[in-house]
Parts: structure tokens; sequence; C-alpha cells
């Protein structure tokens, strides 16, 4: 097959190693990216919404990062598989991979755009994105078997009027942490106080000497509950877990622990299943996202259902669209860069023609197998794209696909050890770890990029 000329939706992580992926094989990829720079999701942005009516939606803000953020994996193993993600002996000076000034293991947000931007531009990506353009609309292109990719770009000289390309095939990687899901509560319409969802969290200033409920205790949940309790008089965490007859107390003496939110009233009370209230000032929404794509209409035929995206086979191709467009980097609960990395690669494997997909039946076929599977484990549609305890057989059968050795052993390992962790050492899982002997073989295996 020809080389084609490919739009890449997002310049965060998926979109940078995609473009990467895609000219290596001969292709000419261009980035659609938003922002000003790249980073997606890792691009800080610290103006929090001014209108209270904003605080639960995207609004205009970018990122979902928060202030104190710091990475729940290890840097070691979460970085891409052949440019390593390691301190830097100099502290991010001399060549054009420097990048590190934070040389913690969990490092901050900032650590990891520094090691993006160095990405970019130890690989010269930067000259592929187009920056302050937004993809506003993707659809077929019946005369030449293409896509018409329209946009608006902040940087022409005639402002944002909207322009077109065609392409041979698009990418999209434009990240599922941008729309945020919010806890369906009942009487929650008619509750007085102020709501936030995480998306929208920077510092917790706001929050002093208040009462604050927070909802969700994954691991942005449990951080930004501790990061209010420094300021707030009390913090409450409603999470999923068994109902119990009293509040558990933390190692915080401001912080409880509380089954999931039944039901908010009129008086500003927040009840929990276990009967326990208290009456708060505010509640944050630490309930994750929505798959969005606004840029794809109805006709395209790819859809999202309870935050199930589909039809896709391995999650990367809708077969009937099949290899024309694909999705990078759906899944959550994944050694994510290394991932972008294998499915960006089989991606631009198969348009080249170096990689055979199956036929469209034999994909629709495994597609509805899939969900058939899901439906008889009782596994619930909105983890479709949680790979849990399967990832590393499906990152090793992407990287099979693509003639790549499977993932390193002691990556696997320590991305174990880290989810231990963190079930184990809540207060202190980014400061203590029990996996140092990992790290040789890691550094033993950097050693050939570095």
């Amino acid at each position: 097959m020809p080389p084609c000329r490919v739009a890449v939706i997002g310049a965060g992580a998926a979109g940078l190693v995609a473009a990467r992926e895609l000219r290596r094989e001969g292709h000419a990829p261009v980035v659609f990216e938003r922002a000003a720079a790249v980073g997606g999701n890792w691009l800080y942005d610290e103006d929090a919404p001014a209108s209270a009516a904003d605080l639960l939606r995207a609004g205009g803000v970018h990122s979902s990062l928060y202030a104190s953020l710091r990475t729940n994996l290890p840097r070691e193993c979460m970085g891409f598989l052949d440019f390593p993600f390691v301190p830097d002996p100099d502290g991010g000076a001399g060549t054009e991979t420097s990048y590190s000034h934070d040389p913690r293991r969990f490092p901050g947000h900032e650590e990891v755009l520094r090691y993006l931007e160095a990405f970019a531009r130890r690989f010269d990506l930067h000259g592929l994105v187009r920056f302050e353009t937004e993809v506003v609309r993707v659809r077929r292109d019946d005369a030449s078997a293409g896509w018409k990719v329209s946009y608006c770009s902040r940087k022409l000289a005639h402002g944002s009027s909207e322009q077109e390309e065609v392409f041979d095939a698009v990418v999209v990687c434009n990240g599922h942490l941008a729309e945020p899901h919010v806890a369906d509560i009942a009487g929650i319409d008619t509750w007085p106080g102020k709501q936030m969802h995480s998306h929208n969290y920077r510092v917790p200033d706001s929050f002093h000497g208040q009462v604050v409920v927070v909802i969700g205790s994954a691991p942005s949940g449990h951080e930004i509950s501790r990061d209010i309790a420094g300021v707030a008089k009390e913090v409450h965490v409603g999470r999923r877990s068994p109902p119990t007859s009293e509040m558990q107390i933390t190692a915080r003496a401001n912080l409880w622990l509380h089954p999931m939110v039944e039901r908010a009233e009129e008086d500003g009370s927040v009840v929990f299943k276990d009967g326990s209230r208290v009456k708060a000032d505010a509640i944050v929404h630490c309930t994750g996202y929505k798959y969005n794509f606004p840029f794809l209409g109805d006709d395209v035929g790819i859809y999202v259902d309870d935050n199930r995206v589909g039809p896709l086979y391995q999650h990367v191709f809708p077969p009937h669209l099949a290899p024309h467009i694909s999705f990078i980097g759906l899944h959550i609960k994944a050694l994510l860069f290394p991932l972008f990395q294998l499915q960006s690669n089989w991606v631009a494997g198969v348009l080249s023609g170096r990689i055979k997909l199956p036929s469209q039946d034999e994909m629709k076929e495994h597609v509805a197998t899939f969900y058939r599977e899901m439906e008889a484990d009782v596994f619930p549609k909105r983890n479709t794209h949680n790979l849990g305890a399967c990832t590393y057989k499906y990152e090793d059968w992407v990287a099979e696909k693509c003639g790549h050795e499977n993932i390193e052993g002691w990556r696997k390992e320590m991305f174990i050890a880290a989810l231990k962790n963190f079930a184990h050492r809540r207060e202190s899982y980014q400061d203590e770890w029990d996996d140092d002997h990992l790290l040789p073989q890691a550094h033993r295996d950097f050693a050939k990029y570095l």
C-alpha cells in the first residue's frame, strides 16, 4: 500500500507516539492540537472556571490536572518502551533529551510534561503539529474514499473560520479525561451547596474551613481528599465499599471514609448508604470521565454507549471502516504510554500493508463474541476498555502483531507491585515501596537507549 497522509487528533502522549510511528512507517502524519503546546492532559492549566455553573462541566478547561498531582505509577514502568522515563543525572541541563528536575520515582505532573516535551524534541515531532487548531468535524469523502477533516485555527490571519482538508486516514488520540462524569445522586438538584468535578479542581484554597464530601476513592479522589483535608474543617469520602455502621477513621483527624452517597437533602445534608449523614458545604465529584468524540457525526457509525466505544476490533479499529480510522489509548488500568506505542505501531503497520487485519466479517464476529463474553461474565459495559487483570495479555497480543518483543517482565512486575502498594499504603505509596529489586534490570534495559 502507498504511504498515507494521516490526520492525528491530539498531541498528548498518544498523539505524539502515533505521529512518530506513522512517520517511521513512511506515512505523512499531520497532528491537530487545540492547545498551544504538546502534552495533552499533562499540560497543566491553572485557571479553573470562574462560573459556579461550569464547575461540573468541561467548559474551556483543557487539562484535568490539579497542582499537587503526582504520578500513581513509578516512572520507570510508565515511560515509552524505547525512551526511558528516568531522572537526568545533570538535572535537566545539556542535551536535547534532557528534561528532569524532579528525581522522585513518583514525580509531579510537571516532570511528565517535560518528559513528553523531550520526546517530541528527540524525534523532531513539533513540526508535525498544528497548534491552536481544533478538529470540529470528521466525515467520509466519497469521492476519494478518504476522510474530510474540518478544523478551526486560532493562529490563522483570518481568525477561527473553518477550514477543510482530505486525508487518507484518521487516528483519534484525543484522550478520555475531558468530559466529566458526575454521580447521579437523589435530591442533588435542590441541595444548596457548591459542587465541583475533579476535572476543575486545582488547589484546595476555596474549601478553607468547610465541610466537604468527596465522592470516589480512586487515585484522584484519594489525593484530592487529602489535599483538601489540609485546609478544610472536615472531609468525608464516599466510596464503593460494603456498608458499615460506623464512620471509618483515617490517619488524618479530620478525614473519614464512608460507603457511597445515597442522597442529598435541601437542608445541606449528605446521607450515606449506611445511614450516616453530614451537613456539607461542598461536594467534589471524583467520579471519572465519559468518552467523547464531538467531531464524529452519527453517519460515521461509531457510538459511545455507557462508556463503551464501539464497535471496535481490539479496541482500535471499527470493522466497517478499518483501517482508515482508528483509536489509540482508550484503555484504563494499563501501562498507558507503552500501550500507546504498541497500538500506534500496529496502526502504522496496518496502513502500510506490513500487518494484515482479519476480514471485516471476522472482526465483526470477534467484537460480537467479546461483548457476549462480557455479558456472560456480568462485566459492566462501562468497563469495556478497562484492561484490569488482562492488561498484559492484550499488550503482548498487540506486540506480537507488530513483531515487537513483549512488555518486559520487570515492567509488568513493577506495575502489579504499584497497584498492591496503593491498596496497602494509601497514605505513603508514592514515597515507600518494596520493588527496588526490579530497578537494576530496568536500568540495564534502559542503557541501550540512553
